[in-house]
């Protein structure tokens, strides 16, 4: 398993939501993967599977990958057109700790450009899937936003852990609506919901994660 650098979330290092879908491979069998970043996953290197770790070739364990149980989604649909007007407020395009990220980085016009912003108390962005759609596009286009609906002025959070259900990834060149939900804080800790809807509302995927202020 390699990161490729564009791949890149915090400079230097693997985006998390497209490093956890590529270690979410390690989980077979029944069940939902979830997986959990022990350390920033390092770009450009050979990682290995140890059982259900992820290991670097010192050895250091960067990420654990388990199956849990299946859950329902929590984030709502928005329509394709509020989430377009919602772009529009996207945080990002005036302060943003990571702008080169591939997920929602402003600076990468070879990224995913997923910029959620805030409406009805959630935030949302259209997304238009690219050429080629692999589990860590859906994993990557998932994990942003529900770090966008924590995320503030002064405040970063990089992603813990990741659990996600792909219904049915999207078409390369559709356009969908993504959405991010904050459900609560305890301490540096986040926990947030996403989801991937088509234009006509259709759940394509969801999922839940914990993020961490840095």
């Amino acid at each position: 398993m390699v990161i490729a650098s564009r791949f890149n979330g915090p400079p230097g290092t693997g985006n998390g939501g497209y490093s956890a879908g590529t270690f979410a491979a390690l989980v077979h069998g029944a069940g939902v993967p979830e997986v959990t970043l022990l350390k920033p996953p390092p770009l450009n290197v050979r990682l290995a599977a140890d059982g259900s770790d992820v290991v670097d070739p010192d050895g250091q364990v960067i990420a654990t990958a388990r199956a849990v149980p299946a859950f329902e989604p929590v984030a709502p649909r928005v329509t394709i057109e509020a989430a377009t007007d919602a772009a529009t407020r996207y945080a990002g395009f005036t302060e943003h700790p990571f702008p080169t990220c591939y997920v929602c980085g402003p600076e990468r016009a070879d990224g995913l450009r997923i910029f959620p912003g805030p409406v009805d108390g959630v935030v949302a962005a259209p997304f238009t899937a690219p050429a080629e759609v692999t589990t860590e596009t859906v994993w990557s286009a998932l994990d942003c936003p529900g770090g966008w609906s924590v995320l503030s002025p002064g405040r970063a959070y990089v992603l813990g852990r990741m659990a996600t259900v792909i219904t049915e990834p999207p078409a390369p060149g559709s356009e969908s609506v993504v959405v991010g939900m904050l459900s609560g804080t305890e301490g540096r800790k986040a926990a947030v919901h996403s989801a991937l809807y088509d234009r006509d509302g259709r759940l394509l995927a969801h999922a839940r994660a914990t993020w961490l202020a840095i």
